[in-house]
Parts: structure tokens; sequence; C-alpha cells
């Protein structure tokens, strides 16, 4: 008999089991545009297919990038968060199994007839019970298999998220790491001006000693001096405040960090194919995050909804029992039930109803958050892409200016020291060609960055070599 009604229950629930009520997810249709704006050539193949040791080839940067990945504070949060998320789906899924308890006791008493299924009619006895349970409900609209949908949706985003803080952590090694570069290039030249300038003083310092300077051309020399003196304690600050950022990103504390020069870099190649805009969609780690964050959403719509119909569920109980502790072993007495629940709601005040319409709020909350992710994406790669064109432009114009300026410095020095020329053609063109110098070094860092930054817009993949 009791095989009979558990085979009963067993096939009602799964007769019972049907569809999840609400929305089945699909993605929204946007407005993706055939090819990139300012991209130079259209192409299937994107830049974000290399891995980032391809990009850059510079051994320094790898280590460094390697031992952020593996070091930095914010990912290794980012990590924590993915296996909560984690967790928590495992545990959202769990509902759909059934619940397998046990229970039990042991007792002795007199008038004992709520606690024992033996009432001692005044008499004191013993008593000891020993019981397995089980309790499933019938999904039958789907609530706990929406509530496990959006649980993954979460994790997914959360796993999504964690690999947008491995690419900006990355992005922003390499970007601290050239302009720690940038900064060194610029020192030097800052140098060489400090040097030039302190030799020409000391020169009219001499003459003007010995009456063959005036005091004009002196004072002037003195000022050139001071001016380019006053960079050096500017640019030290930069390149130990970069340090110490680059040396938190490694998760280590403030200190010097290896690098090689700027001299040592090779220039990217200006016709890098930015692939199709469509890709973002299932590359860029925040795009795929959002996405996930809006089926979620869309599953917490279905699990409103299945609030408003009865839940049923199945239970089941198995145990013995015996009046006496010498006899339990016995088996005395076996006890067993099974039977079913149902239970709905009937009034609540209207909370279930403004649940639901609050999960679909959410819902247009989170598509409008992802259509938005979609055109910032779109902005960002557009941004790079002209900023690589025009910082390369600014750079080839720097380079044709520091060559000219520098000749016109050696031309400067030669008729000054040939007396064809006074001191102020020589201080003019040093004036220009060590602020051009610098601007150059600007403009090549800047077209470097940019290249980072348009990997990172176009999704490109940071993961570590091997995988």
């Amino acid at each position: 008999m009791k095989t009979k009604i558990l085979s009963f229950l067993s096939l009602l629930a799964l007769a019972l089991a049907g569809c999840a009520v609400g929305p089945n997810y699909k993605r929204p249709t946007v407005d993706v545009p055939s090819d990139f704006r300012f991209a130079a050539n259209q192409s299937t193949n994107s830049f974000a297919d290399l891995h980032w040791w391809e990009v850059f080839k510079d051994p320094t940067l790898s280590q460094l990038i390697r031992t952020a990945v593996t070091n930095n504070y914010d990912l290794r949060q980012a990590v924590a968060r993915v296996e909560r998320a984690r967790s928590m789906a495992i545990a959202a899924r769990a509902p759909l199994l059934p619940k397998i308890g046990y229970g039990g006791g042991v007792g002795r008493g007199r008038n004992a007839l709520f606690n024992s299924p033996f009432p001692s009619m005044g008499e004191t006895a013993s008593s000891a019970q020993v019981n397995l349970n089980a309790f499933w409900e019938v999904d039958l609209w789907g609530r706990i298999r929406r509530m496990s949908e959006a649980a993954r949706a979460e994790y997914l985003a959360t796993d999504n998220a964690r690999r947008g803080v491995t690419t900006a952590l990355v992005s922003e090694v390499a970007i601290a790491y050239f302009r720690l570069l940038q900064f060194d290039e610029e020192l030097a030249i800052q140098r060489a001006a400090t040097n030039a300038f302190a030799g020409s003083y000391q020169l009219f310092s001499d003459r003007l000693t010995n009456g063959a300077a005036s005091k004009l051309e002196t004072d002037r020399t003195a000022a050139a001096l001071a001016n380019a003196e006053s960079n050096l304690p500017q640019l030290e600050l930069s390149i130990a405040t970069t340090e110490n950022q680059l040396s938190v990103l490694l998760g280590r504390n403030p200190g010097p960090i290896a690098r090689n020069p700027i001299t040592n870099q090779p220039l990217v190649a200006p016709d890098i194919p930015a692939g199709l805009p469509s890709e973002l969609l299932r590359r860029r780690p925040d795009v795929l995050a959002s996405e996930q964050l809006l089926i979620a959403a869309n599953a917490n719509v279905g699990a409103s909804r299945a609030n408003f119909f009865p839940q049923i569920g199945l239970t089941t109980f198995i145990g013995k029992a015996s009046p006496e502790l010498s006899a339990f072993t016995a088996g005395t007495a076996n006890v067993w039930n099974a039977g079913a629940t149902l239970t709905g709601p009937i009034f609540q005040g209207g909370q279930i109803r403004a649940q639901y319409r609050g999960s679909k709020a959410r819902f247009e909350e989170a598509k409008a958050a992802y259509e938005q992710n979609i055109l910032t994406a779109l902005q960002e790669v557009s941004d790079a892409l002209i900023a690589r064109q025009k910082l390369g432009e600014v750079r080839a114009y720097s380079e044709k200016a520091a060559t000219a300026l520098a000749s016109a410095v050696d031309l400067a020095t030669q008729r000054y020291e040939g007396g064809r020329s006074g001191y102020y053609e020589l201080l003019q063109a040093q004036q220009e060609l060590y602020p051009t110098q610098r601007a150059q070094v600007q403009a090549r860092v800047g077209e470097l960055i940019a290249t980072i930054q348009l990997y990172k817009a176009l999704g490109g993949g940071w993961q570590a070599k091997g995988n």
C-alpha cells in the first residue's frame, strides 16, 4: 500500500511538472553598425584576437602583468565574488531536488501524550523514536527553475565582471608602465636642457666678470637655467608616484620598478584591424556581464509571476517508535506517512503584484543598461581608433620638428661661437628644441596608450599565456 501511494505521488509530480511561467529570454534587437567609425579598413580579423604578449613584446612588461594578475587585490576580490555567486547558483538550484532529513528522540515521563506515539495514561514511561523524512516542492509553474536561471545568470555576470577587472588591471599596468618610460625620457631630455643652459650660464658669468658680456645676457641665461631646473622635481615626482601606483597594482609595497628604455619599444603598425562591431556583443566582458544581468532580470519576472499560483509539495515520513527503550531495536512499531500540500495566496495586500511590477521595471532597467553598454563600447573603440590616427600624425610632425630644431641649435651654436650672431638666437633655438623633444616623447607614448585602449575597447583577451 505504501509503495503504491509513493508511486502515485511520484507520477503525479511528473505529470504536474510543466513549462515555467513568464517570458523566455530573447536578446534585444540593437542597432549595431556594419563597421567602426574611423576604422582604416573593414576586416573580420580583429586586433583583439591577439594575446597580450603578442601585442607588446617587452619581457619586463610581460612579467609585471603576470605579477599583477597573480597578486592584485582588486582581482582577488573579483575572484571571491565569482566563487560566492557560483555557490549561490548551486543553492538556488537545490530546491529542484527533494529535501531529505532525519530526526529522533528519547525520553521518560508521565502523561507524555504530546511527545510520544504511546500515551502513558498517567504512568511514568519511556519512549524512543527515529525517522527519515523527505519534502519535494513540485515546480509546476517554474518558480524554482526561474530563480535558478536568474542565479546562474548572475554567476555568469560576476564571472564576466571578473574578466573585466582583469582587462582593466592589465591595461592600467601597461599604461602606467609606458607613462613611466615617458617620464624617464622626459627627465633625460630635461637634464640635457639643464646641462646646456648651465654651460651657457657659466660661460656668460665668466664673460661678465671679465667685462665681455652684458648683465642682460647673463640674466637671460640664468632665467633659462632656472626654468629648466624647475621641471626636474616635477618629473621626478611623476616618476615616484607612477612607481607607487604600479607597485600597488602589483600587490606589493611602494618601491622602484624595473623597466626598459622607451627607445626599445617598437612602434605598432598603423593599420590595425578592428574587426566587426557585432563581435563586441560576444567579446567585451562588460557587455556580456550586462546581458547576463538582463537574463537574470527576465528570469526574475517569471519567478515573480509564479508567486500568483499555488505551491504544491510532496511529503513522506518513515520511522520506528517504541514505548520502551530496551525494546526499541525490536521494532515494536513502524510509522510512515505520505501526502501532498497545497498553499497559495488569497490576499496579500498587493505585495505580490507590487513585486511582479518591480521585477518588470528591473528588466527594463537592465535592458537599457545593456543597450547603453553597447553604445559605450562602440564609442570607446571609435575614440581609440581616431586617437591612434591623430596621435600618430602628431608623433610624425613632432619628430620632424625635433630633427629640424636639433639642426637649428647646432647651426646657432656655430654662428654664435664664430661671432656671427648673438646669444638670443641660440637661446631661442634651445628653448624651442627641448619642449619639442618632450612633446615628441609624449606623442609616442600617447600613441602606445591609444593602442592599449583600443585593445581593451575591443575586448582583447588578457588571459595568461598557455590558456
